[in-house]
């Protein structure tokens, strides 16, 4: 069967091939807040030796409770160590997630800066395109000479 359709000018994917794209990035979409949250408290802790719920909640634009909500679901997934009033570690697995995190953010960030888009714009793009492109797409990302 056919990969595409095409229908008055307009190509069309598959339905189960178009199902698995959407369900793909809804998928990004629930790891974005994990990922945000874990890489964060890695440039926290790295800057200013600690990262704390106040600072995450001023720097991600999000209530304390928001934060608190978020704390509380990386803590029972095992990406952090949290006490109330106390410092937030991570944990050996939220190390190894903020690691990738970082290396995705900087890949994408460097693509962006030798495509010609200037820092601040890539920086601020590669926030977003890093949670929602596969590892073959990153590959060559990395891979990519101008």
């Amino acid at each position: 069967m056919s990969k595409s359709r095409k229908k008055a000018g307009l190509t069309l994917a598959d339905p189960k091939t178009q199902a698995r794209w959407f369900a793909r990035v809804r998928e990004a979409h629930q790891t974005e807040t994990t990922e945000d949250y874990i890489e964060l408290i890695a440039d926290l802790i790295e800057v200013h030796k600690e990262a704390r719920a106040s600072d995450l909640a001023q720097r991600l634009g999000v209530s304390n409770p928001t934060v608190s909500k978020v704390l509380s679901r990386l803590q029972d997934e095992g990406f952090i160590q949290s006490q109330p009033y106390r410092s937030i570690f991570l944990t050996a697995k939220g190390k190894k997630l903020a690691k990738k995190c970082k290396e995705r953010h900087q890949i994408v960030l460097d693509f962006l800066i030798r495509l010609g888009v200037d820092p601040e714009t890539a920086e601020y793009d590669a926030e977003g395109i890093e949670h929602h492109i596969s590892d073959k797409t990153l590959k060559i990302m990395k891979e990519f000479k101008v």
